[in-house]
């Protein structure tokens, strides 16, 4: 489902640039973002404790940056794209280190399903998760995006720099292939 945060996230934007409320507010952001940037980690890097270290780096580099933010888009969003920058630059670096191919991610994130101990899910959970590993970098995100959190086009579109009418035709694309490779 699409995260509505329960908090005024223009106020929390002045209480974080705010010197004297910063530390405050940031604990507010952390237990307000935590989750949800998590678990949109998770779905690229498929596995826990990559996704936790990347979940700090999302937010070390929110810290670092908060001056910085203007708000032309949602705090929300802000922080979704620090992620998912950091996700890729992850599986990157990763293939890079393991000497894989720029094709390789398919196989990278495949191994990362099958050896995560944290994954509980069952056979059809786990096939759904290698189909969704299988697609193209930008139909994954559009997917998980889309499928699994339930994000409207429009913040998926302010995410990812895309057009609407782009991610619902990488959506489709993507939900063809996921839907082969499940009843094949």
């Amino acid at each position: 489902m699409a995260y509505t945060p329960p908090i005024d996230e223009k106020e929390l934007v002045k209480q974080l640039q705010n010197p004297k409320t910063a530390s405050q507010a940031f604990d507010v952001l952390l237990k307000t973002y935590s989750q949800p940037v998590y678990w949109q980690i998770r779905k690229m890097v498929a596995n826990h404790d990559d996704a936790n270290d990347l979940v700090q780096n999302v937010f070390l580099k929110a810290w670092n940056n908060l001056q910085n933010f203007r708000g032309d888009a949602k705090l929300s969003t802000w922080l979704f794209k620090i992620g998912i920058n950091e996700s890729i630059n992850f599986i990157n670096k990763e293939k890079q280190r393991l000497q894989l191919s720029e094709d390789a991610d398919e196989s990278f994130l495949l191994n990362n399903i099958e050896a995560d101990t944290f994954f509980d899910g069952d056979a059809l959970q786990e096939e759904l998760l290698k189909a969704v590993a299988r697609l193209p970098e930008k139909q994954k995100l559009v997917f998980n995006m889309r499928y699994f959190d339930e994000m409207k086009y429009e913040e998926m579109s302010e995410i990812l720099g895309t057009s609407v009418g782009a991610l619902k035709a990488s959506y489709h694309h993507a939900v063809k292939k996921v839907s082969d490779a499940l009843l094949s």
